[in-house]
């Protein structure tokens, strides 16, 4: 009876007179209540027992009394109930209310986006321009990796509550099958190619990530109990580069040779990203990527791109099976050093770019239509596109597309596709439901 406060089934100590009680009895018999710090802060900063209704034992062992017992015991129920829909009700504010947004990150993935891109934009000037073939190279080391452990880190809260499973659900799911239907029927009408199937089996282009995300997610609780994470991850994502029999389904080689990145961000706390934030972190930062551009400069004729991708076995890239193992752990390591450079240079500050980051699911997935478009239309066939002031100026186009489309008003635009709520497609919480009619 009555679990929340243990007092009660303990034996009652009697009283003296009131006359009788002297000044030092007073102060051992009643404790004071600690001070109020106002409104929902107290509720929630409080345990039951420490604000426990007359006649709960204080910290001290001592007892409290104000009455007779069957009057506290009838508080003490009241109180019970009340503190019991207070805390539920307290319980709910807090999980609805939305944790303030870090601008570092949001910084982050913003600028993510954009390199991602003006990636996309230098591809097809590459055969052309070994400069462009540089910039690429050394933009896909890290920039899909910076996304990934973001996204690892952020997903470390994640258990198999309801709620949290049907964000997964309509935040990640439903739009992947969206766009990758969305993006079947534009290949189909932009690239002339009628017969090309709708398969949710099969990414086509950008869709792979939120595909990947969803099975990185639903494996958060499993990365979080065994004792080596990265090792783990990185072991399965070296097997995964010696096996070719793997296939595309599901994209599952990137699933794979991408997972340590994620698993990398679900092991990191607050104080890894302020080291690397450090002046000398970003002052070794400026030579580590000069040297990152000349050794792609150097390896751009020399070196199958497709290796970032991620996508393939090394017998599929025309390699000895053996270089698969090399290469995993040699990009692996490279790209943990230059998202580390990455990470230093990015402002904690809140800045003109800060809100965009909250979009770069928007300009991820729209922009590839533009992407792609721009290889089924021919609009590299300009010859004036190869050229130096041509890649400046498709460059900041790309930039500004992006930008543009992680705007809110986009945001409001496409918010039904991204963030559909869809309460209609689950079932109701039976706890939730009677809490509101409470």
């Amino acid at each position: 009876m009555n679990n929340e406060f243990p007092a009660y089934g303990e034996r009652r100590v009697p009283l003296p007179p009131p006359r009788q009680m002297s000044h030092d009895t007073l102060s051992r018999t009643h404790t004071p209540a600690p001070p109020q710090t106002g409104g929902a802060t107290a509720t929630a900063t409080l345990a039951p027992e420490t604000a426990a209704a007359p006649g709960a034992a204080t910290a001290g062992g001592a007892h409290t009394h104000t009455g007779p017992r069957s009057h506290a015991k009838g508080r003490g129920k009241d109180r019970a109930k009340t503190g019991a829909k207070a805390d539920a009700k307290t319980d709910a504010k807090a999980d609805a209310k939305a944790k303030p947004r870090d601008a570092f990150f949001d910084n982050a993935k913003y600028l993510a986006i954009v390199l991602v891109a003006m990636g996309h934009s230098w591809e097809p000037l590459r055969d052309g321009s070994r400069s462009a073939a540089a910039l690429y190279i050394t933009v896909y080391a890290f920039h899909m990796p910076a996304f990934i452990i973001i996204s690892g880190y952020f997903s470390r809260s994640f258990d198999m509550r309801k709620d949290r499973l049907q964000r997964l659900i309509t935040g990640v799911a439903v739009p992947y099958i969206l766009f990758e239907v969305a993006y079947t029927l534009f290949k189909k009408w932009a690239d002339d190619d009628p017969g090309y199937p709708i398969s949710l089996t099969d990414p086509w282009y950008l869709t792979w990530f939120l595909l990947a995300l969803f099975v990185w997610r639903l494996t958060t609780p499993l990365w979080k109990i065994v004792r080596w994470p990265v090792p783990l991850a990185l072991s399965i994502a070296v097997l995964a580069s010696l096996s070719p029999d793997i296939g595309d389904d599901m994209d599952l080689q990137r699933v794979l040779q991408f997972l340590p990145f994620f698993v990398i961000g679900l092991s990191l706390r607050p104080e890894h990203f302020k080291l690397v934030r450090r002046k000398k972190a970003r002052i070794l930062a400026v030579p580590v990527f000069a040297a990152a551009l000349v050794f792609a400069y150097w390896a751009a004729p020399r070196m199958n791109a497709a290796w970032f991708y991620h996508r393939d076995a090394a017998q599929e890239l025309a390699a000895p099976w053996w270089s698969g193992a090399v290469m995993t752990l040699a990009m692996f390591g490279c790209s943990l050093v230059l998202v580390a450079c990455f990470f230093a240079w990015i402002p904690g500050r809140t800045m003109w770019c800060t809100a965009l980051g909250a979009g770069t699911l928007y300009g991820y997935l729209l922009h590839g239509f533009l992407a792609k478009g721009s290889r089924f239309w021919d609009w590299y066939d300009n010859p004036w596109m190869h050229t130096p002031w041509g890649a400046v100026l498709l460059t900041l186009i790309a930039g500004t597309v992006v930008t543009v489309l992680c705007t809110p008003p986009v945001q409001r635009a496409f918010r039904w596709a991204m963030e559909p709520k869809m309460t209609w497609a689950f079932k109701k919480d039976p706890v939730g439901m009677a809490r509101s009619r409470n």
